[in-house]
């Protein structure tokens, strides 16, 4: 896995001309760019084609408000979320800032200030080839599918709860490497007073739907004292590898 693989953007507005213009440039800036003028598209293509990497989303859309698509989103994994909209109201400007998105963008804007936010968020990741297609196919036994919140187990498909989702989202992101308990915290739950304990029942729920013996773990394993790990994607890769690189807060 490299920090070379396209970063895939979703884009949604029902403005056509500016989200033409908006796929235009990203796709020069040599993002792999999906764009719809509607939230019932996104919802599809992601089901179709996995999670993108970052979603630019209009609070105003034809089918749905665009908290309502942020929040179906990030009950699929922990997507990154900017919001690009014209509404400046303070409440609605902190409502989205505290329940959904990384960023919160108002119009007009200058275009390479977005582009230098979404590149900001971005390079908290290390690398992105994790969400290249729609079903992560961690070996022969296992296959993740976050558009469609399931595990295939041996090919029996296994629901993903929306924080089982998130959880796992933010491990496979980081595959081979730890990450801190508090990383993990803060990203499932990013505005609650959560503790240790309870990451330890969601986390010991994932692996009773994941491992062949949750006492054993072979796909998630336990780093005492700092966090989590999710085994390597890559075959040759050191499993033991412990290095701190991570998805920060």
């Amino acid at each position: 896995m490299t920090h070379t693989d396209p970063q895939k953007l979703l884009l949604v507005d029902d403005d056509k001309e500016l989200l033409d213009l908006l796929r235009l440039e990203f796709e020069a800036e040599g993002y792999e760019v999906a764009a719809f003028q509607d939230g019932l598209q996104v919802l599809k293509f992601v089901r179709k084609s996995g999670l993108p990497h970052l979603a630019l989303i209009d609070l105003k859309l034809p089918s749905m408000h665009g908290f309502e698509l942020a929040e179906q989103l990030k009950a699929l994994g922990d997507v990154p979320i900017v919001f690009l909209t014209s509404i400046n109201e303070p409440d609605t400007v902190v409502t989205g800032l505290r329940k959904y998105a990384d960023d919160y963008v108002t119009k007009p804007f200058q275009l390479p200030e977005l582009q230098a936010r979404v590149q900001r968020i971005l390079s908290r990741i290390t690398d992105f080839s994790y969400a290249q297609a729609p079903q992560i196919e961690v070996d022969e036994h296992l296959a993740v599918d976050f558009g469609n919140s399931r595990l295939l187990v041996r090919g029996r498909s296994v629901a993903l709860t929306p924080t089982e989702a998130s959880l796992l989202h933010v491990l496979i992101r980081n595959a081979g490497r730890v990450v801190p308990s508090s990383t993990l915290i803060a990203r499932v739950w990013p505005r609650s007073e959560i503790y240790e304990d309870t990451l330890r029942v969601h986390m010991h729920r994932l692996r009773r739907k994941i491992e062949p013996d949750f006492h054993h773990p072979t796909y998630i394993f336990t780093e005492r004292g700092v966090g989590y790990r999710f085994r390597s994607l890559e075959p040759e890769a050191d499993e033991a590898n412990d290095e701190p690189s991570y998805y920060r807060s």
